[in-house]
């Protein structure tokens, strides 16, 4: 690293830099089908801190994918991402602690006993939340990070935005926050820090690169939106809020009727189960305690497998209007793909301009 660069990472080190083991406090967050070893060896090596995205990666292939982000990132620190109703959530914790990973990310996340385990293997647990009520929860239960996704974010997200949610909870709790939702430049890691987070959690930022892998036809979709009222909140995917960019299959479920919508869900259900390996009677299982959990819940699970089947068609076979494109607002803000370095760098430039702008202000009073 030249001088500068030490420079530049001492101006904007935040305590989530030597958690996590990065030079900026900037995360890439584990987008299924998007977050593979390549672009979360790409964010590494750019001084960010990527997750993989584990619960999209086939059972017989996780390991493989860890060694890779090993290889290709010369081993430095990243994270990996899980669901625990995944039937080899197992395997993935497993994993993370076999290969010394620094943090784990989840929504719905594990029981005491095992974020005990994963802490006491030096392992930081790192869940996403999008309420107050949640993130309080999940630092009960054992987590020492947490991001908050304010509702201009892309996937689940909810509908509070991430300039009344962030406050809300770095005033309440006492783990290092990390801010997520309407972030992809310099000028909100700075406002994030403001606020009082530790750094900034970004997805369709680094979706929007060339180190992302998504196929071509579905970024160039990205690309061309420059209306962020084109970016909106479904719940017709998996019965939760979702945001996503508007495309013609998200037209058809619309105007679907609701048996037709329950026939799309069980297909997916089936692909899904099929692609995962997951059993019948593990289905079973699942579907069982949703209904024991809330009986209303139940149809919800069901369309639970929607949402990365539709995914994979638009960002792994390339066919965006055949499947969902979650996308976070700021995507109509972006207009072209850079690498990660570039994003990284330009996003470290522009901080540390507008530190500098607000250091001449303080100095400059009228």
């Amino acid at each position: 690293m030249s001088d500068s660069a030490r420079r530049d990472a001492l101006a904007l080190q935040t305590p989530l830099c030597e958690l996590l083991g990065c030079r900026y406090p900037v995360v890439q967050t584990a987008m299924g089908w998007v977050a593979g070893p390549e672009l979360v060896a790409a964010t590494s090596n750019a001084g960010g801190f990527g997750f993989l995205a584990g619960a999209t990666i086939a059972a017989d292939q996780i390991e493989a994918d860890i060694l890779k982000v090993k290889q290709l990132n010369g081993d430095k620190p990243f994270g990996l991402n899980f669901h625990m109703f995944q039937p080899n959530a197992q395997q993935l914790l497993d994993l993370a602690i076999k290969h010394q990973l620094r943090a784990v990310s989840y929504g719905r996340g594990p029981d005491k006993k095992t974020i005990a385990r994963l802490r006491n293997a030096g392992i930081h647990c790192m869940p996403t939340v999008g309420a107050l009520k949640h993130a309080q929860k999940a630092i009960e239960m054992g987590a020492n990070i947490i991001t908050i996704q304010g509702g201009e974010g892309g996937g689940h997200t909810g509908s509070v935005p991430t300039t009344v949610l962030l406050p809300q909870v770095v005033d309440a709790v006492k783990v290092p926050v990390v801010a997520a939702g309407g972030f992809y430049d310099g000028r909100g890691l700075v406002a994030a820090l403001a606020f009082g987070a530790q750094g900034i959690a970004m997805g369709t930022r680094f979706l929007m690169t060339s180190d992302s892998g998504v196929a071509a036809a579905t970024l160039q979709r990205y690309v061309e939106v420059k209306e962020a009222d084109r970016i909106r909140i479904s719940y017709l995917i998996d019965g939760m809020p979702q945001r996503m960019i508007d495309n013609e299959y998200l037209a058809m479920l619309e105007k679907a009727s609701p048996f037709k919508r329950l026939r799309i869900a069980l297909s997916s259900a089936m692909q899904w189960k099929a692609q995962t390996g997951m059993t019948m009677g593990h289905v079973a299982r699942v579907l069982w305690q949703a209904f024991r959990e809330d009986p209303a819940a139940l149809a919800q699970t069901v369309m639970a497998a929607n949402a990365p089947v539709l995914l994979q068609r638009s960002m792994v076979e390339g066919k965006p209007a055949e499947g969902v494109m979650s996308s976070g607002q700021v995507a109509a803000l972006i207009g072209e793909l850079q690498s990660c370095e570039q994003v990284l760098q330009g996003i470290v430039a522009q901080a540390l301009e507008r530190l500098e702008v607000l250091g001449n202000l303080r100095g400059n009073p009228t």
